[in-house]
């Protein structure tokens, strides 16, 4: 990714910047509807309007606010810093020659990416019934950029002010549609457990965690510390999703990497989070606490789940540091409270009933790169053709649906 360059002038966007290389294609045909899609790995692209009348009047002047680049593009602008709309991360509908890494503007952009009205029409066209949004960049998939905000006051002001977009526009406009994802603030874990429990009687489902606090210089997963913000997580039913990622940590032992191994290596981070979170004890002490690991594949979980069995029943034996403190086995933890999702795994689905079929669940990852937009259908579809009906119905969306607390349409094509 190229560096920001160091001056930027506010202004609207889609403006007299440089003519831009790109194009949007045309519309694809909406696709044949097999079964219902519930997508928990989507994202969103904050709209320029996002922080407007939802600040503090102390704040309006230091919210977020989209600036032009010298190089034509566009970027959120805060303390001082910029937060590109990085073009990898928003290129449905466009052509693949297009695609680069370079900052997008927003007219470059499929409206869907950041229009709400619009987002509802193209998951319609791949027969996505209800999707789970992550935020983009300027917030950090867990709300890392705000927690780390020079003045903690602004930083707790604008994580509200995502969260009241978010339930108002992005959820509030089509409920039946979108499941409401929250920002946590996570350098307060009382406040954080509050904003947990208000959040909930609001009608939030979810809330986007870090998966390595550490790498945030936050404390340990193994400390303790985060338990009151676990309490509240399990006493309103609210989901704790780890999107690969969120920590801003990844496998990589070399320092000059092609960008491909970043993503090869997504499931690697889904695997290391939920070995540290079940030997973090917080399963076997939040006993009803549900765990979504997102844009983690499911290829990784039945070693997984092999590998802990294992290790429990001869590294760890005899060393009470480390003994395994539940009646059940670390797998059967694995089995009761995390979650998996799936973009496209076909090699692994035949071991469902070890994961748990009923813990798999079905990702789109619209709009970044490796979507199957608009083709989640024939995706699903194909991945999944082995499966009775009732399995790939359960992996397709019913699943997230029971997970989330979200329904199902009534009819399969709800389109007629």
């Amino acid at each position: 990714m190229s560096s920001p360059p160091t001056s930027a002038t506010p202004t609207t966007p889609g403006a007299g910047a440089p003519a831009r290389h790109g194009h949007l294609l045309p519309d694809p045909s909406p696709r044949e509807i097999r079964v219902p899609i519930v997508s928990v790995d989507d994202h969103l692209i904050e709209p320029p309007d996002l922080f407007e009348g939802r600040m503090p009047e102390r704040f309006v002047e230091s919210a977020p606010r989209i600036v032009e680049r010298d190089d034509g593009g566009q970027a959120w602008s805060y303390e001082g810093k910029l937060f590109p709309n990085v073009g990898l991360n928003a290129v449905v509908g466009r052509p693949k020659e297009d695609w680069s890494m370079d900052p997008a503007r927003f007219d470059e952009m499929r409206p869907g990416c950041f229009d709400i009205d619009a987002r509802i029409a193209d998951m319609d066209i791949a027969g996505i019934w209800a999707s789970l949004c992550f935020p983009s960049l300027v917030a950090g998939f867990c709300g890392s950029v705000f927690s780390r905000s020079t003045d903690q006051d602004l930083g707790l002001a604008c994580v509200r002010a995502w969260n009241d977009w978010h339930i108002e526009v992005w959820a509030g406009s089509h409920p039946e549609r979108i499941i409401a994802l929250q920002l946590p603030w996570l350098k307060d874990v009382e406040l954080a457990a509050a904003e947990v429990r208000r959040n909930a009687e609001r009608g939030f489902k979810a809330v986007s965690f870090a998966e390595f606090p550490t790498q945030l210089g936050l404390p340990s997963i193994f400390s303790g510390y985060w338990d009151p913000f676990f309490k509240a997580c399990e006493e309103t039913e609210t989901v704790v999703c780890l999107h690969t990622g969120a920590s801003a940590w990844a496998p990589l032992p070399s320092p000059d990497p092609p960008f491909e191994l970043l993503p090869t290596l997504f499931p690697v981070n889904a695997l290391v989070a939920a070995a540290e979170w079940l030997w973090s004890g917080v399963p076997i002490r939040f006993p009803r606490l549900s765990v979504a690991l997102s844009e983690g594949g499911i290829g990784w979980v039945p070693m997984l789940m092999d590998r802990v069995d294992y290790v429990v029943a001869h590294s760890a034996s005899g060393n009470e540091s480390v003994s395994w403190p539940s009646d059940l086995k670390p797998s059967e933890v694995l089995r009761r409270n995390f979650w998996f999702c799936t973009i496209d795994d076909p090699s692994v689905i035949r071991l469902r009933d070890v994961i748990g079929v009923d813990h798999i669940m079905a990702e789109c990852d619209y709009p970044h790169a490796d979507s199957t937009w608009p083709d989640t259908q024939d995706v699903i579809a194909s991945s999944l053709r082995d499966l009775p009906e009732a399995e790939l119905r359960a992996v397709a969306g019913g699943n997230a649906a029971r997970l989330f607390r979200h329904p199902l349409p009534e009819r399969d094509d709800w389109r007629e």
